[in-house]
């Protein structure tokens, strides 16, 4: 996301994807200009054991960001590459319905409940939006950001909103981007990596081998694959043709999860 080159290299491997006739749906988050946004507007970032708290007037500059500098910067690329892209949020067409947070913690053998303001989980799909869009040959393009019932706004997880994206389209094909390898039993060791997990095998690896920022990625190929999506996989965005080679079924690209 901050390396033009490597949005470049992400764009032609979509490209590649939809010129054999995949039809692609692309969902992003943002996190560094989100952080660059709000220190812009000195809106200091609170957070609850690791989780950002969001107030209401911190997720109106973190929509700025998602929908006017990222989804905009990535609708404009994949245009020039020749495709026609559509930008959104879970907002558009009541696509994704929200539902507010609560961070969970157990202190002193008790259950205490966070408020952490406008963050939300995806409550519901509708695919119809989606749908109409791909039957027109359009690639949509969409932001995490979602409205609950009555109208209130939230800022989701990118990657569990993907999952729960993938998995109310049914796709053949979960692509989950970071930027290393894939699963690592040791994070010092590259020759570690895990190639194949079933689904039932990543409970006992959490907190052991699925540590950090692979918490969210694998909890939301376990949701796509639940609620679903084909098949699961967590590859290199950084390395050219890497997405393209994901979908080749005689290669296991990264580390892919299946049921």
């Amino acid at each position: 996301m901050l390396s033009e080159r490597l949005k470049q290299s992400v764009v032609q491997d979509i490209w590649k994807l939809r010129s054999k006739g995949y039809r692609v749906v692309l969902v992003h988050g943002g996190g560094p200009f989100i952080k660059k946004m709000l220190e812009l507007v000195e809106i200091e970032s609170e957070f609850i054991e690791g989780h950002r708290k969001t107030s209401a007037e911190a997720l109106k500059y973190i929509e700025m960001a998602l929908k006017g500098e990222v989804n905009g910067s990535l609708v404009n690329l994949l245009n020039k590459a020749g495709l026609k892209a559509v930008g959104l949020s879970g907002k558009d067409g009541r696509m994704v319905l929200a539902r507010k947070r609560y961070h969970m913690s157990v202190q002193n053998g008790k259950e205490i409940q966070y408020d952490l303001g406008q963050v939300g989980d995806v409550e519901q799909v509708d695919t119809i939006l989606i749908d109409t869009l791909l039957d027109k040959d359009y690639l949509p393009v969409v932001t995490c950001i979602a409205s609950d019932e009555a109208g209130n706004d939230y800022n989701i997880n990118a990657d569990m909103f993907a999952g729960s994206l993938a998995g109310a389209l049914r796709a053949s094909h979960y692509l989950v981007l970071t930027d290393v390898d894939g699963l690592l039993r040791d994070i010092t060791d590259p020759s570690s990596i895990i190639r194949k997990l079933r689904l039932e095998e990543l409970k006992p690896l959490f907190g052991s081998v699925i540590k950090g920022g692979m918490i969210p990625k694998m909890e939301s190929c376990e949701l796509a694959l639940r609620q679903g999506a084909r098949s699961a996989c967590i590859i290199n965005g950084t390395k050219p043709e890497s997405i393209f080679e994901a979908v080749n079924p005689e290669k296991i690209i990264g580390t892919e999860i299946c049921l």
